[in-house]
């Protein structure tokens, strides 16, 4: 895992502070029950609606932030272990998933969805050792299946099969990680959809499983040094208390293979700052350990380093302030390669003699472009540079020396993963995807050049009928912000399409194209997919992402809402056949600009959102998007952050779009908490005839690594809510 896949893990697939008082830094709260039992009769009206919702009864509590107070009626949701919250979750499933099954067409969506998933799904292959390993997926397996191959013309087999280590399929792969000869394999599993991961040891030649077993590991990978391997954990939490408490000083181990976990040599600590994350790292040659630290999710880090080819070096800082990323790339001898955004917002590639770390004395290898800098891989003796232009990949190769040599030709507008390998590699196997291209492995030669078709999914999908196409379009302020639209060819502009508009917008995450069989139900049936790259991302370098970070935040639901606007205006859709979709940053995005512009859509979708802006840093990881949001800690990041937080800018007597909120139970990055608190202030306050309903999945997390039985029915439930409130029959074309 390189650091940019460190942010997206902690940031992204995505937050809450202490309510402290200027004076005495302790909270200001006063609590009282209103009711005896916090649940009451699920269906109870609380006003005169035309929907039934839920009454979720409060408790008189009420925060002083810098001399302003805030009332926090459902703060007794945050325990999410409790009996109560327990109940008042099964009642509000029991209210969403009545509504639901009333839905005419659900079953039929559910089973288009079924037929399109199940095909067999390849991730590229990889070599390790004298053997390919790749990840498959039959179709409708809950979760995907290593297999190993000797050679690529072996016959495969199953090496590592996740279905088997849960009854429900609910523990995933998370991580993998080989020794330098490939003889041991180190893997993490993670269950119910956690950020929490224990890891394991296989022996590669005879699959068997080792004893050895690490517990308490979040944001890590393996890397492996001789007959052991570095990792990152957390102390053991406290009983009842690991899926929100608050996770602080993360350490490095050290791990070797066959002993036990209490045996593990403790590499580094800083208990000056508890709330860092350190992520290792070993080059390919083991000849460094490198370490980077981060204070959050933010993409700026330290970078620390060790001559493991002396058992006396100390660790020592090779940039040690927070002020730029820094992201290894390999070594080249006693010689680091780096790819970062230090004076340049589009990113370079240097390289740094450990020994004499200062800029000054940085050789630049790769200088700065126009376009953003993804990736760098160093293999076989060439750099292969994964480049961001508007929003979409482009593949260069340079020399050793940072002269380029080509580009990969791609076959369209799209995405790409894994253009990258070890320094011995002769060849390597890419991905490329985009809106209506599924998942195609390349097999790229280095020597030659050369890239060619390696394995293509059958899809049960007809691709051809559609475009893409991308416009830029003018927000609040003037920028221009580019857009992605797919639909059917041939689309009427009559203001009358369905249309699901989608964001993110934040922690320099990037949203290209990429297939989804889930969005291509709804682009066969006559909808329009809206994706805008707004600022908060990383597609246009640093500066479009500190754009959208505090206290710029309102500038990513301006862009947002002026997308909508775009749409409206040139007649792909109207208010009333316009969905909104979001999930985790993109859940907050969602619930901002319902409450800003309720009467610009029919539908929201915030998915596992962050929607309490006022304490998101109290829980598990959430402190670590400090950086991002700002906090309520700080008197002027708190008028800010009070001015767009989902759950405080709820009104009394307004009509919001009908909302189905989406969360799991064992989400323990942003806690179903916002979720709860969110949906019940919606359900208090919110008038109209639309539903205000809460989808609580049991056994899963996040995201990362949720079964695909689960996210079938979550797809169906989505799109039947989407098209129920649209007024549509996706099957007939008739009004519902």
């Amino acid at each position: 895992m390189n650091k940019k896949a460190l942010v997206m893990l902690v940031g992204s697939i995505c937050l809450l502070t202490a309510c402290k008082s200027s004076e005495n830094n302790t909270p200001n709260t006063k609590t009282e029950m209103v009711t005896e039992t916090p649940v009451q009769e699920v269906g109870e009206p609380m006003r005169k609606l035309s929907f039934p919702h839920s009454v979720t009864s409060k408790i008189n509590q009420v925060d002083n932030y810098h001399g302003t107070s805030v009332a926090d009626p459902y703060r007794w949701l945050e325990n999410d272990t409790a009996q109560v919250v327990k109940e008042w979750v099964a009642g509000q499933n029991e209210l969403t998933f009545g509504y639901l099954d009333k839905i005419p067409f659900r079953q039929k969506i559910k089973q288009r969805l079924t037929k399109i998933w199940n095909y067999p799904k390849f991730e590229a292959p990889f070599k390790e050792g004298n053997r390919y390993y790749y990840f498959k997926n039959n179709g409708l397996q809950n979760q995907k299946v290593l297999y190993v191959q000797d050679g690529l013309k072996g016959a495969p087999a199953v090496f590592l099969d996740p279905n088997k280590l849960s009854s429900d399929g609910t523990t995933a792969i998370s991580t993998v990680s080989f020794s330098a000869n490939g003889e041991y394999m180190a893997y993490g599993t993670s269950g119910g959809g956690s950020d929490w991961n224990e890891f394991y040891v296989m022996e590669t030649a005879s699959k068997k499983k080792l004893a050895d077993s690490l517990q308490w590991i979040k944001f890590s990978d393996a890397a492996w040094f001789k007959d052991g391997f570095f990792y990152s954990r957390y102390d053991e939490p406290k009983t009842g208390s690991k899926m929100a408490n608050k996770n602080e000083n993360h350490k490095v181990f050290y791990h070797k293979v066959g002993t036990a976990q209490a045996e593990d040599q403790l590499i580094y600590e800083d208990k000056n700052h508890p709330n860092r994350l350190f992520f290792a790292q070993t080059t390919e040659d083991e000849r460094f350990l490198i370490i980077s630290a981060t204070e959050g999710a933010s993409s700026i880090n330290a970078l620390f380093y060790k001559d493991l080819t002396d058992e006396k070096s100390a660790i020592k800082p090779l940039v040690d302030n927070f002020e730029a990323e820094y992201v290894l790339v390999e070594n080249q001898g006693d010689k680091l390669l780096l790819r970062t955004n230090k004076n340049a917002p589009h990113y370079q590639l240097v390289l740094i003699n450990p020994e004499k770390p200062q800029p000054d004395n940085w050789k630049v290898i790769i200088p700065e472009s126009e376009d953003v800098m993804d990736e760098v891989s160093l293999v076989n003796n060439k750099l292969l540079v994964t480049y961001m232009r508007n929003a979409s990949s482009h593949l260069l190769v340079h020399d050793i020396k940072g002269k380029l040599l080509s580009q990969v030709k791609l076959p369209t507008l799209g995405t790409v993963t894994g253009f990258r390998g070890k320094k011995t590699d002769k060849e390597i196997f890419y991905t490329f995807n985009s809106f209506t291209y599924p998942s195609t492995i390349y097999r790229y030669t280095v020597a030659t050049n050369k890239s060619e078709l390696y394995r293509k999914p059958q899809v049960a999908v007809q691709m051809e009928g559609y475009e893409t196409k991308q416009i830029f379009y003018t927000s609040k302020d003037g920028t221009k912000i580019p857009m992605f639209i797919v639909h059917k060819k041939g689309l009427t502009l009559d203001g009358k399409n369905p249309t699901y508009l989608y964001g993110y917008g934040g922690f320099n995450v990037s949203i290209l194209p990429s297939f989804s069989i889930s969005r291509m139900l709804w682009l066969e049936n006559n909808g329009v997919l809206a994706i805008p790259n707004i600022r908060g991302g990383g597609e246009f370098g640093e500066d479009w992402h500190k754009a959208g970070m505090t206290p710029n935040k309102q500038n990513v639901f301006d862009d947002f809402i002026a997308a909508a606007e775009y749409l409206i205006n040139e007649k792909y859709t109207s208010p009333n056949r316009l969905a909104i979709a979001g999930g985790s940053n993109g859940g907050l995005l969602v619930g901002a600009v319902s409450n800003q512009r309720p009467e610009l859509f029919k539908v929201a979708i915030p998915a596992v959102g962050v929607m309490d802006m006022l304490r998101f840093h109290k829980f598990t990881i959430g402190w670590a998007w400090v950086e991002e949001y700002g906090s309520s800690d700080n008197p002027e990041q708190f008028k800010n952050l009070l001015a767009i937080s989902p759950l405080h800018n709820l009104k009394e007597g307004v009509s919001y779009p009908a909302t189905l909120v989406t969360t799991a139970d064992h989400d323990d990055r942003v806690v179903p908490a916002h979720s709860f608190k969110y949906i019940a202030t919606l359900q208090e306050k919110g008038a109209g005839p639309n539903p205000y309903l809460i989808r609580v999945d049991v056994n899963a997390g996040h995201g990362a690594g949720k079964a695909t039985s689960l996210l079938i029915n979550e797809a169906t439930d989505t799109w039947s809510f989407i098209y129920y409130n649209m007024g549509i029959n996706p099957y007939t074309g008739k009004k519902v």
